[in-house]
């Protein structure tokens, strides 16, 4: 059976799905995961051994998508995040089995609408994902490797890393920048207290990460930062090439943005700050890895509140 997955959106989202994928392909080794991703996700997609093809939403009409769907010969799709413009292409496409959350005027276009009320956050996203796909296959099996994701190469690409930067110690990245559902956070001045923290303590090497596009942040943190033993690192080579390097880091710090998802995904240790509401917590966007590697902080809105838990993470860290 061909299965086309869809999740189109941002890093971490197209992440929480990785779950489902794969045991979609363990239940029937016969069966090809078809991804439809957004194009910033494609390499990643890409180095998922059990996806079989990739199809990039490249944000054509929704005419120029249903004939693109029906050149892959779908014969099932889960939809896990939907809208009208790809409900209609699949309906458009001919699908047989179209399953999607029952949310949205979208949900018209699908054969199969479960109802799931995400708002509740009664599980994690990537569980409300898994669940999907039982409307497929009411016997499969939703449990998962951990890390999802390993790369036979990570080590080699780590060992460079530290070769090009000449680091000897072990490696607590902080990621201070943030995007996506991502609502809180530690501003820059509490940021730099904790990495001054850290390099105090002096036992690990601490690593600022950054995305391509975060360069003006990079370069601030840089200044902030003066005289500390600290390495800036800009994200250049891609989400792959990211993913093995964060693999063998001892520790990865930040909101819960995209990069605390894909260190979750390939096995690292995290510690996370989420915002003091049900739909940015932690209940809803926990990490697909090993929740004994996860460690999660609600930031409180209260300024009191606030600065107390700031001191907990100072000593903790």
């Amino acid at each position: 059976m061909r299965i086309l997955v869809v999740r189109n959106d941002k890093l971490g989202d197209f992440i929480t799905a990785l779950p489902a994928m794969y045991v979609l392909k363990q239940h029937n080794s016969q069966n090809k995961i078809v991804a439809f991703v957004a194009p910033l996700n494609k390499t990643l997609a890409r180095s998922c051994d059990f996806i079989d093809e990739v199809i990039v939403d490249e944000g054509e009409s929704v005419f120029a998508l249903a004939k693109k769907l029906r050149e892959a010969k779908i014969d099932a799709s889960i939809t896990l995040f939907s809208n009208t413009r790809v409900a209609f292409a699949q309906f458009l496409a001919g699908i047989p089995k179209r399953i999607a959350p029952a949310t949205k005027i979208a949900q018209i276009f699908y054969t199969q609408r479960i109802t799931q009320r995400r708002s509740e956050v009664k599980m994690a996203e990537f569980e409300y994902n898994l669940e999907l796909t039982k409307a497929l296959f009411s016997d499969i099996h939703l449990g998962y490797k951990k890390p999802l994701l390993a790369f036979e190469d990570a080590k080699n690409v780590y060992d460079n890393f530290c070769k090009e930067y000449r680091i000897e110690k072990e490696i607590i990245a902080f990621h201070v920048g943030f995007g996506g559902s991502s609502d809180a956070n530690w501003n820059l001045d509490e940021y730099t207290i904790l990495i001054r923290e850290v390099c105090r303590y002096g036992k690990y090497q601490v690593v600022l990460t950054f995305g391509p596009d975060e360069k003006g942040l990079c370069e601030e943190m840089r200044q902030r930062l003066q005289g500390e033993d600290v390495i800036f690192y800009l994200s250049l080579e891609g989400i792959v090439y990211f993913a093995k390097l964060i693999a063998n880091f001892k520790l990865f710090v930040s909101t819960s943005t995209g990069t605390y998802h894909l260190a979750s995904l390939v096995g690292c240790p995290t510690m996370t700050f989420f915002a003091d509401t049900l739909f940015a917590s932690a209940a809803r966007w926990r990490g697909v890895g090993d929740e004994k590697l996860q460690e999660h902080f609600m930031i409180p809105q209260d300024a009191v509140k606030r600065s107390e838990l700031f001191e907990r993470i100072r000593e903790k860290i």
